[in-house]
């Protein structure tokens, strides 16, 4: 009876049309201890409005476990885990399976429930690449993977991550005297080398918490659809960008114009950019990248040779790249 019963169904959350279509439910709530103009926090508050009650979130450690689990206190309404570092994908995975098995035993009612599990930077795109990598190749399995990016080891002092881009200032790259540039190596692109090298993911999608409603209808996507699906958030970080916080919203979105971070959607092998994205791709000009580097101070060291160099890293993103700002190669031309 039971394994007739049961059905590997996920929810159906329709896309919000508009911000006055926005649940006002919140299950993201007061008593977390984030640094003021965490885009992070944010991050998490639209991700768990966009899932809905009926959803499980488990937690790696990072900025967003320590902030959100002290002495005994969470902002999180749903059920949450912490998980470790570098097994956000493992604890998916896990937790995926754990529920079906109880459902298809007969041991717990047969019902979608949303599995969500995040990792900042340093747990998703370097530690914890692999865990995430084997959960994407199963695709019986419901969940969502959610890494919240911003561009460091930020829980432990700001260190260098694989996201971190080219010639930041961190504790591990301060600029010197005697080598001022001490980072040299370019930002890793997580979302398009997970999407095209996990051709039966079903869907891969960027997003900014800049642009809250697309960000969250990316979210519901990826839970509606089924299997295993991963999603890199760009979050801007007043202690590790040196900023004032108040600039968190506009260094987001001028991220976007300038097209140093691109919003895409990868859904059954299917590219889609999106939002201000869309319009680069058709033509717009983007934002001079020197309008969003020279607003943090991690980059306060930089020469006009160091910013016109940054510039011809993304003009060579959009310009030669065979997919815009998602996969980067390009086909071989006759004579070069």
């Amino acid at each position: 009876m039971a394994d007739t019963a049961f059905t590997n169904a996920t929810q159906i959350l329709e896309p919000f049309k508009g911000v006055k279509k926005v649940t006002i439910e919140e299950y993201f709530t007061s008593g977390h201890r984030t640094c003021q103009g965490c885009e992070s926090a944010l991050v998490m508050k639209l991700m768990i409005k966009a899932a809905g009650p009926r959803t499980i979130v488990l937690g790696s450690t990072g900025c967003m476990y320590v902030a959100n689990t002290t002495y005994y206190t969470t902002p999180w309404v749903v059920p949450w885990m912490h998980t470790q570092l570098g097994s956000s994908g493992s604890a998916a995975l896990g937790t995926a399976a754990g529920l079906k098995a109880l459902m298809k035993k007969g041991k717990m009612k047969s019902e979608p429930i949303n599995v969500i599990a995040f990792c900042g930077d340093g747990g998703g795109a370097d530690m914890g690449l692999g865990a995430i990598s084997a959960t994407l190749t199963h695709k019986e399995y419901n969940s969502l993977i959610l890494m919240y990016d911003n561009e460091s080891y930020a829980n432990t002092d700001i260190q260098l991550s694989g996201s971190t881009p080219y010639g930041a200032n961190t504790t591990f790259s301060p600029p010197g005297s005697v080598k001022r540039l001490i980072h040299t190596r370019w930002k890793k692109n997580t979302a398009g080398m997970l999407a095209a090298g996990h051709p039966e993911c079903r869907y891969v999608a960027t997003v900014d918490a800049s642009y809250a409603v697309e960000m969250m209808n990316k979210v519901r996507k990826a839970l509606t659809i089924g299997g295993p699906t991963f999603i890199h958030s760009l979050d801007p970080c007043p202690k590790g960008w040196d900023y004032d916080p108040m600039l968190s919203h506009e260094l987001g979105e001028l991220a976007v114009e300038t097209g140093v971070f691109p919003l895409y959607e990868v859904e059954d092998g299917v590219v889609r950019h999106y939002g201000k994205t869309k319009a680069i791709v058709e033509g717009r000009p983007r934002k001079p990248v020197r309008e969003y580097l020279l607003k943090q101070g991690r980059f306060a060291h930089f020469t006009e040779e160091d910013l016109d160099y940054f510039q011809s890293k993304v003009d060579e993103m959009w310009e030669k790249w065979e997919i815009p700002g998602v996969i980067p190669f390009w086909k071989e031309r006759p004579g070069k």
